[in-house]
C-alpha cells in the first residue's frame, strides 16, 4: 500500500474511492444498502479516502456515506464539494461561490454525512462572477469553526491555485488526470501543487472506465454522462481510443497486471504528491484497483504510455462542460 498525506490528514491510502457513480451520472444508482455494503468493504480492504459532492445525486451520495460511516467516522477521511447549483424545474445550472451558499452547503453536507466535520472541503468549480479569494475566505471561516479540516479546489488553473493559497493553505487540488488526460502537467498545475505543498487528487484516473477496458458496443443503463456529454465515448473517437487502450493492455501483460492497474500505477508514479480516486460500484473492480499499488512500471513502459495522450480523439467534456473547467 502507498500512503500519502493530504494537508493535516493522517497518512492515507493513495488509492481512494470516488463515490459519484454510486448515486449519479453513470447509469442506474445503487440503493442505500448496496452502497453501504460497498463502502464497508472498502474500509475493510484498507481504503480510507472517500470522495463525494453535493451535486452527486443532489445529496443522495452524501447520505449514502453518512449511512455507512456515522458509526465508524474515525476510520474514513471524507471529502465533499460545493458550488454548482441546479434548478430542477428550469434546468438552469450555475456555480455559486458566495459565503451564503458555502455556509448553506456545508451545513447540509454535515447533516447528510451525519458528522460534525468534513476532512476535506472543495469548491467544486470556480465561480467566475467573484474573486477566488472571496470564496476561499468564506471556506476558511469554516476551518476556524472546526467544521472543516482541510480546504481544496477542483479544476482550477495554477494562477487561481496560487491566489487562493495566499488566503488559506490549499491542501488538495482535484483535477482529471490519466494517461489520456495530461493537461495538469503541461499547464503548470502539477508544478504549482509541488511548489505550494498541495496534493493533486486525480479523478477519473481510469478515463471514466475506458482505460480499464471498454466495449464499442456498450449501451448506457439509464442516464449516463459518458453517452451524452463525453465526446471521447462516441463514434470514431471511441474506436480510436479503444485501440489505444489495447496498447495499455499490451504493456499490462508484460507486468502481469490489468490495463486498469497499469493506468493507476502510471498516475501514482508521476509524482509523490498525487493520490487517485478511481470510482466503481463493484467490489471486484475495487479489489483490482487496489492491486495497482504493487505494479512497477519500467522506463520503457512509461515512455510507451506517455506517447498515447497525443493520439486521443474527442474532448473529455462537451462544450458546456468545458466552460466550467480551467477556472
Amino acid at each position: 500500500m502507498i500512503r500519502r498525506t493530504i494537508g493535516k490528514s493522517r497518512p492515507l491510502n493513495a488509492i481512494g474511492l470516488g463515490c459519484m457513480g454510486m448515486a449519479a451520472f453513470y447509469g442506474k444508482p445503487l440503493d442505500e444498502a448496496e452502497a453501504v455494503n460497498l463502502l464497508h468493504s472498502a474500509l475493510d480492504l484498507g481504503v480510507d479516502h472517500f470522495d463525494t459532492a453535493e451535486m452527486y445525486g443532489m445529496g443522495v451520495n452524501e447520505q449514502q456515506l453518512g449511512a455507512a460511516f456515522h458509526d465508524r467516522r474515525d476510520k474514513a477521511f471524507i471529502a465533499t464539494k460545493f458550488g454548482p447549483k441546479y434548478n430542477l424545474e428550469t434546468g438552469e445550472r450555475r456555480v455559486d461561490g458566495s459565503a451564503e451558499n458555502a455556509k448553506r452547503a456545508l451545513e447540509q453536507s454535515l447533516r447528510f454525512l451525519k458528522t460534525d466535520h468534513v476532512d476535506l472541503w472543495y469548491l467544486h468549480r470556480r465561480d467566475f462572477s467573484r474573486p477566488i479569494e472571496e470564496t476561499v475566505g468564506a471556506m476558511a471561516e469554516a476551518v476556524k469553526e472546526g467544521k472543516v479540516r482541510n480546504i481544496g479546489l477542483s479544476e482550477v488553473t495554477a494562477e487561481t491555485l496560487r491566489a487562493a493559497h495566499k488566503v488559506h493553505p490549499i491542501a488538495a487540488l482535484q483535477s482529471e488526470f490519466s494517461i489520456f488526460t495530461r493537461f495538469i502537467e503541461t499547464d503548470g498545475i502539477l508544478d504549482a501543487c509541488k511548489e505550494l505543498g498541495t496534493i493533486l487528487v486525480a479523478y477519473s484516473p481510469l478515463g471514466r472506465g475506458m482505460l480499464a477496458g471498454w466495449s464499442k458496443d456498450w449501451k448506457a443503463d439509464g442516464f449516463d454522462f459518458r453517452a451524452l456529454m463525453a465526446p471521447r465515448f462516441s463514434g470514431e473517437a471511441l474506436e480510436n481510443n479503444l485501440a489505444l487502450v489495447e496498447e495499455i493492455a499490451r504493456v499490462a501483460s508484460d507486468v502481469n497486471a490489468t490495463a486498469g492497474q497499469v493506468a493507476l500505477a502510471w498516475v501514482l508514479q508521476r509524482a509523490d504528491n498525487i493520490v487517485a480516486i478511481p470510482g466503481t460500484t463493484k467490489l471486484a473492480n475495487l479489489k483490482q484497483n487496489l492491486g495497482a499499488a504493487d505494479v512497477k512500471l519500467t522506463p520503457a513502459a512509461i515512455a510507451k504510455l506517455d506517447s498515447l495522450a497525443a493520439k486521443v480523439k474527442g474532448e473529455r467534456y462537451d462544450e458546456a462542460g468545458l466552460k466550467g473547467v480551467n477556472g
